[in-house]
């Protein structure tokens, strides 16, 4: 079965058809959770909540053809709503991090360069380069003007160009 094919069926009550499309969306709405979190755990229940609520509230989708944005936006609510929940503060010794000296250098320090940004940008950053999301869709996931998403990518770049120099990288560029 296709996606379109497991939603139609899942929005008719079939939960094996729901099921399928959690699976075929586990990936994206992981790398959408671990861009907002920090921690697996959490990630994990911010996907569990997500999918419970978007079970319950299947018959709701107006347009199918928005199942993707419509799920990504309920996890990225249950993203925050277990920031809100925790409220707690990272200190600065546990947020620095060294440089990798090991593996994928270059992929390695651009994901720990990415965890270093604030969420907004690391958001963006997340769905446009790893989740190859277009601006006009991340715009809508997100809720916010596509000049937003814009201006977002632009500081992410620059941010993340300047942590990977003062690394002593060589200089990352993105298209």
């Amino acid at each position: 079965m296709n996606l379109e094919t497991n939603l139609n069926q899942a929005r008719k009550g079939d939960r094996k058809a729901f099921v399928a499309l959690m699976k075929h969306m586990e990936s994206d709405m992981y790398g959408m959770a671990r861009s907002i979190l920090r921690s697996n755990e959490d990630c994990a229940d911010a996907m569990q909540e997500a999918m419970l609520k978007a079970y319950q509230s299947l018959g709701e989708l107006r347009e199918p053809r928005y199942f993707k944005t419509w799920l990504l936006r309920i996890l990225i609510n249950e993203c925050h709503q277990i920031i809100r929940k925790q409220k707690r503060v990272i200190p600065v010794a546990e947020f620095i991090k060294e440089p990798s000296t090991s593996g994928e250098y270059e992929k390695i320090e651009l994901r720990e360069a990415i965890d270093h940004l604030e969420e907004s940008m690391r958001t963006v950053i997340s769905l446009h380069y790893l989740r190859d999301m277009p601006i006009r869709e991340i715009s809508e996931v997100l809720d916010v003007s596509e000049g937003a998403v814009k201006t977002r990518l632009h500081r992410a770049r620059r941010i993340l160009m300047d942590l990977l120099q003062n690394r002593g990288e060589r200089k990352v560029t993105f298209q």
